[in-house]
This record gives C-alpha cells, sequence and structure tokens, in this order.
C-alpha cells in the first residue's frame, strides 16, 4: 500500500511568493533624490546652528567672592558634542554633493551602498555625542543627590537653556539622519531586489 505523498508546494492552500515587478517612476526616483538632499540640509542647517549657539553662550556668576564662567569648553561632554556636530556637518555637506553627483549619473547598487553605510556611521556619531551631553545637561540641570553632585542651572540659566536649544537641534539633526538612513536601506534593498 503507497501512502500519498503531499508536497508542501503542491497544496492549494499554501500561498506561493511571486516576485512582482515594482517599476518606479523617474519623477518617484527624483522625488528620492530631492528628499535625501532637503534632509542632508536640514542636518548640516541644525548642526551648523548648534555649534554657532553653543560656542556663543557663556554666562558668568559669583560663587564664594569668584567669579565663575559657564563655558561649553568646560565640560568634555559638551565638547564632544561639538566635534561630532561639527563632523556631521561636514559629511552632510559632502554628503549633498555625492547625492546631487548620484542623481544626474544613475544609482548604483555599489554606491547606495556606501551611501547607506555613511548614513548609519553619521547617525551612530550624532547619537553618541546627543547622548554625552544629555547625560552631562542633566546633572547640570537636575543634579544627583546621591553622589552629591549639585545642580548648577539655578545659577546659570541662560547658558543652561542654550545648551538645551543647542542640544534639541543636535537631536533634529539625528532624526533626519535616521531618515536619511531608513531612505537609504530602502533604496539598497530596491536595487538589491530589482533586476
Amino acid at each position: 500500500m503507497a501512502s500519498p505523498e503531499v508536497g508542501r508546494d503542491k497544496s492549494p492552500f499554501m500561498l506561493q511568493p511571486k516576485s512582482l515587478p515594482s517599476p518606479v517612476s523617474k519623477s518617484s526616483k527624483t522625488s528620492s533624490f530631492n528628499a535625501q538632499i532637503i534632509l542632508r540640509v536640514f542636518a548640516a542647517a541644525f548642526t551648523l546652528a548648534a555649534i554657532c549657539i553653543m560656542t556663543t553662550s557663556s554666562q558668568s556668576f559669583p560663587l564664594l567672592g569668584f567669579t565663575i564662567k559657564a563655558h561649553y569648553s568646560d565640560s568634555s561632554a559638551m565638547r564632544f558634542l561639538l566635534v561630532t556636530d561639527a563632523t556631521v556637518c561636514a559629511f552632510s555637506v559632502l554628503s549633498v554633493l555625492f547625492v546631487y553627483r548620484l542623481s544626474r549619473s544613475g544609482s548604483d547598487l555599489k554606491y547606495c551602498f556606501y551611501l547607506f553605510l555613511h548614513d548609519m556611521v553619521i547617525m551612530g556619531l550624532a547619537t553618541s555625542g546627543c547622548s554625552a551631553a544629555t547625560a552631562v545637561g542633566y546633572i547640570g540641570r537636575y543634579g544627583e543627590e546621591k553622589m552629591g553632585w549639585m545642580a548648577v542651572c539655578n545659577h546659570v540659566r541662560k547658558f543652561c537653556n542654550q545648551m538645551t536649544i543647542s542640544m534639541v537641534l543636535s537631536y533634529l539633526a539625528f532624526c533626519s539622519y535616521f531618515a536619511l538612513s531608513v531612505m537609504s536601506g530602502n533604496k539598497v534593498m530596491y536595487q538589491y531586489e530589482s533586476p
């Protein structure tokens, strides 16, 4: 007695995946490149504004007969944020030129992958700078009672507010690069899957 063999691929209830060609119009490609250029310009503008606000903010206050001046260079985390913002700004400008050239010459999978790697590295760099500055900013604003660290923002409110604005602008640049990473990853995946 022969047992009936039922193969998975012969079952009438199984869905068969089919690769459907998804044509991308020229206007869709153009709008994708335009969105990438706009997000990169936004990232460069946000980080440039953050750098300007950070470097020009300072405030002095008297403490025990001494005058103490608060400046971004007093904190290693704020200096690190400044360097990461400058790096993100510079690479954003360079990547705008690269994306513009890529849009003119056609998108090759290799170049799209390099752009994806660039966006991921810059996003990671922006994350590290923002995270370090946020940790120090939180302690500066609220203190840490268990460690004995006092809040200093009640003495230098203007300086702390300017640094907060600078960090918000840096986070906006991070959000721009997060969106760019998703777009670049999607483009690489589409380029890889298309025949």
